[in-house]
């Protein structure tokens, strides 16, 4: 499993992107992707060797990321990418004790609708995992 990117909840997507953009000199690599499962709105950002960052915004008082949005926001997940979803949560199933699934592997509209699952590990680490390079609306740069 590696490291693929982080997930930030913000208020704004566009206020996420103009922060993420100045500040920490990351640039835009998708269009807004609606999650319907999770009433949200997704855009990736990217920088060079650097994680991709995926900043989420609710779409509404049903997102179950709205009152953490309101709150503030911030990290909200960890995603690992692996070379097979399945077995990977399969290994995981062994590890009770440790770390739990909460989310079974559903197809995930960022990825281009391939499947992505959720875990909750000690210590309130909420795990996002994957096993696609794929990221759905990929922007064009010159």
């Amino acid at each position: 499993m590696t490291l693929d990117h982080i997930g930030i909840v913000v208020k704004s997507l566009e206020e996420g992107i103009l922060q993420w953009t100045e500040i920490f000199g990351y640039n835009q690599m998708t269009e807004q992707v609606i999650n319907t499962l999770q009433q949200t709105k997704v855009v990736f950002m990217s920088k060079e060797n650097s994680l991709q960052v995926k900043l989420i915004e609710p779409l509404n008082e049903n997102s179950p990321i709205f009152n953490f949005a309101n709150k503030g926001g911030g990290l909200h997940h960890l995603c690992f990418r692996t070379q097979n979803l399945e077995n990977a949560l399969s290994q995981l199933k062994e590890k009770r004790n440790e770390i739990r699934i909460i989310v079974h592997p559903q197809p995930g509209e960022a990825f281009e609708n391939e499947l992505i699952a959720f875990a909750l590990a000690k210590n309130n680490l909420n795990i996002e995992f994957i096993d696609t390079e794929k990221r759905a609306k990929m922007l064009k740069h010159e």
